[in-house]
């Protein structure tokens, strides 16, 4: 009974295993990767705008 259980134990992890691993992913193009910087930038210009706000909103508190 205990040897049945580990095979069929084995074989579901295996099945597993195999139906969850995925093709590789194709490489990136050139505008791709443009399309990926100019979002980094922008998420990085609406941050750095936020924390100027907040430490306004900060400074205006504080007098």
């Amino acid at each position: 009974m205990k040897r049945t259980l580990y095979l069929m134990l084995f074989v579901l992890m295996t099945a597993s295993v195999s139906t969850l691993t995925s093709c590789r992913d194709e490489p990136k193009d050139t505008g791709d990767k443009i399309e990926d910087a100019i979002d980094d930038t922008g998420d990085a210009i609406e941050e750095g705008a936020e924390d100027v706000e907040d430490g306004i909103e900060d400074a205006v508190d504080d007098n």
